[in-house]
């Protein structure tokens, strides 16, 4: 690593610790040369993630903007900031581990469900009445009664 200060490249680490859950590895360093203490962070570059819409265009993956989504059906009720950032978390890592380089959009959306209605039956209804295109109120009461049986 290159020092900061004297831009040197003779550093030695002083100290590393492991960050979100050994994703990401933060190393304290010292230049050899002038003393001089930096911070550096390691991790894996992904390869980018594409989905693939409904009317079969393409886009980059967007964190972002699933994170916007989850939030907006959360809208009022009793889920976190950091609740929202773990299922996040939790379907990019499922996603990850799945699909290399595409995922259908819907498969998304069907994570998101999965994680949603474990943690709130009305953000889950939310996000249900938008993903599934509902046309009317009958099939938001379909997927109430669905919901209920489910229990």
């Amino acid at each position: 690593m290159r020092c900061p200060k004297c831009l040197k490249m003779d550093d030695r680490v002083i100290d590393s610790r492991s960050l979100k859950n050994g994703e990401i590895i933060r190393r304290r360093r010292a230049c050899t040369r002038c003393g001089h203490r930096f911070t550096t962070y390691e991790q894996v570059v992904k390869a980018i993630l594409v989905v693939l819409k409904r009317d079969q265009h393409r886009e980059d993956f967007d964190r972002a903007k699933l994170r916007a989504s989850i939030a907006h059906a959360a809208i009022k009720r009793p889920i976190s900031e950091p609740q929202i950032d773990m299922l996040v978390d939790d379907i990019m890592r499922e996603i990850e581990a799945e699909h290399e380089t595409e995922v259908h959009s819907t498969l998304i959306g069907r994570k998101v469900m999965d994680k949603l209605e474990k943690v709130d039956e009305v953000a889950f209804l939310r996000f249900a009445s938008i993903y599934r295109r509902f046309r009317d109120a009958s099939q938001f009461l379909s997927e109430i009664e669905n919901l209920i049986e489910r229990q």
